[in-house]
């Protein structure tokens, strides 16, 4: 694999929206770091098993012993992206350095669990252990790390003064962590989301872009996607070859996109209703532009939950036939065990999190973004820490890279109802949420779904997207992607390495499921499109010019809305 091919897969992987660290956001992730009634558990339980927590310490000292006469065995996993470097292995030094580092990781790690926690405390102790060692990595320390000390000899020290001159900018203004994008070479419009299209309606709250179809003959009923509510709705119009909205015009769907305003303080009190009514009136203008009276509705990340609220408020007010297919990408309804975000929930702290967000009026995306990169230090910290700072270069160039640095404001209202439906775990039963009066219930939602959740996705992981196949009263046909949160989405046929997973078969949950399924080469987008054509009608000749009567066009594609800041 070439370095611009790892690169854009560690880009693909890495990038994502954060739609569910909505308390920490709010406060802050710096209370994560301080010890906490976890760490109380943690020392009371090794306090309570002296002996098995002696013999751990023992076999700690007795390796670091080895180590210093370097008759240790420990090597750095293969793929270990700290520890590549050849020097790491021959320089006698840095080859203690790596050795005592890995070799207190791995007790504390043997610690964790000989003290035999609950989930929630697991997970805390876990990941305070985990960022303090990403740390304390002696890959990390100037002129230490090979690579850094190559780069200052090479430059006669200039790479360290370029490196603290990335540090101080970084640090100016939020979210204060390195800058993992150069963003210089892309702009919104030329070389990023320009699918030709048009936008064909708006309000206040949206922009309705309409795509302009590339085949001759097209299907009757509109897809429209409903993006998430943080970062800008073009992670599904990136590059051209990595665009999945151009990859439906060029398999026939009439494709409309629903493009989010960038919301101030004024805009406080739009909560889930008011996304919900949106969705309803994007709905509303693509049967009017299309003359079909039903729409596939499909809904990502947080736009998912927005989406099956609006299934929900249909079922419940008799017009759910106004859905031809319905489905959930990277969404998760049961938020039971939902990653690292539910292990640090509680009651009080999103009380306190939504005070926060109220009194400002929205919840900032650039707080989202600092606290999705210390959820996986090692990636989105400290990679760039050393690129960025220790070799004083620019972050690299990634299309999902630009996008995910897009970040957009979230309504103090949204943000409240968002954390009451997780914290709540409301939409699992029926009448836990209403919209505008109404009582959504989603087992209501017999409509044909198709359900993607990414195998190796951090945000919204998978076993809980699985879930919304319970939930949902729908025959569903839900599909695991090799990839992360956002790689699912951005999975093009042209990626040689993606694989997908399936299962015909009904499983009373996640594990059982995927011990029966068989596992498909290629995209899932060619499977999605075959399952979406089965359910969008009948082929018509292609529309020769967007919008209709009641939906002249307003602007160009990606229209205006997504160049606000």
């Amino acid at each position: 694999m070439s370095a611009v091919s790892r690169e854009r897969e560690q880009a693909d992987q890495i990038a994502a929206p954060l739609d569910v660290l909505l308390v920490d956001a709010a406060q802050g992730t710096a209370k994560r770091f301080l010890p906490n009634s976890s760490s109380v558990k943690l020392t009371a339980k090794l306090a309570s098993s002296p002996r098995a927590t002696a013999r751990t310490v023992g076999s700690l000292l007795g390796e670091l012993a080895k180590i210093t006469a370097g008759k240790s065995a420990l090597e750095a996993p293969p793929k270990d992206p700290r520890f590549t470097d050849s020097a790491w292995k021959h320089n006698p030094f840095l080859k203690r350095a790596m050795q005592a580092h890995l070799a207190t990781n791995h007790t504390l790690e043997q610690l964790v669990d000989l003290a035999d926690l609950d989930w929630r405390d697991d997970r805390r102790v876990r990941f305070f252990l985990t960022n303090v060692a990403e740390a304390l990595s002696p890959s990390n320390v100037p002129l230490v790390n090979p690579v850094s000390a190559r780069t200052a000899l090479e430059y006669g020290g200039l790479s360290l003064l370029r490196g603290a001159a990335n540090f101080v900018n970084d640090m100016k203004s939020a979210p204060r962590i390195p800058n993992m994008v150069d963003s210089s070479g892309f702009k919104v419009g030329e070389n990023i989301a320009v699918t030709p299209g048009s936008v064909v309606f708006r309000t206040d709250v949206f922009e309705l872009i309409q795509y302009r179809p590339q085949t001759e003959m097209v299907k009757s009923k509109p897809l429209l996607f409903v993006p998430p509510t943080i970062n800008k709705f073009y992670a599904t119009d990136l590059a051209p070859g990595r665009s999945m909205v151009e990859f439906l015009v060029q398999n026939g769907q009439q494709v409309f996109v629903m493009s989010w305003r960038n919301p101030d303080k004024s805009h406080a009190d739009w909560g889930a209703t008011t996304y919900v009514q949106a969705v309803l009136d994007a709905m509303g203008a693509c049967e009017q532009v299309t003359g079909s009276d039903q729409t596939l509705l499909i809904g990502a990340c947080s736009g998912g939950i927005l989406a099956s609220l609006t299934a929900g408020y249909l079922a419940a007010t008799n017009q759910l036939d106004r859905l031809a297919a319905f489905t959930l990408l990277v969404t998760v309804l049961d938020n039971t065990k939902a990653g690292e975000a539910a292990a640090f929930g509680s009651a009080g702290a999103a009380e306190a999190a939504k005070a926060l967000s109220r009194r400002i009026g929205y919840l900032d995306g650039n707080r989202l973004a600092e606290g999705f990169a210390w959820l996986r230090p090692g990636d989105l910290i400290w990679r760039y820490w050393v690129n960025n700072y220790l070799c004083g270069n620019q972050p690299p160039a990634f299309d999902i890279l630009f996008w995910n640095s897009d970040v957009t404001r979230m309504p103090a209202q949204l943000h409240a109802d968002f954390i009451d439906m997780g914290l709540d775990n409301s939409l699992t039963r029926p009448a836990g949420v209403s919209i505008d009066g109404i009582p959504i219930d989603l087992s209501k939602v017999d409509t044909d779904t198709y359900v993607l959740a990414g195998i190796s996705d951090h945000i919204t992981p998978w076993q809980n997207c699985y879930r919304s196949v319970q939930i949902l009263g729908s025959q569903s046909r839900f599909v695991l992607s090799r990839s992360g949160h956002i790689a699912a989405l951005v999975n093009p046929p042209t990626n040689a390495k993606a694989s997908f997973q399936v299962n015909s078969e009904p499983a009373a949950d996640a594990q059982e499921w995927l011990d029966g399924a068989t596992r498909e080469q290629g995209s899932w987008w060619p499977d999605w499109a075959a399952w979406l054509g089965q359910r969008a009608g009948e082929d018509m000749p292609a529309p020769e010019v967007l919008g209709g009567p009641d939906h002249q066009p307003l602007a160009d594609a990606p229209g205006t809305y997504v160049l606000e800041k």
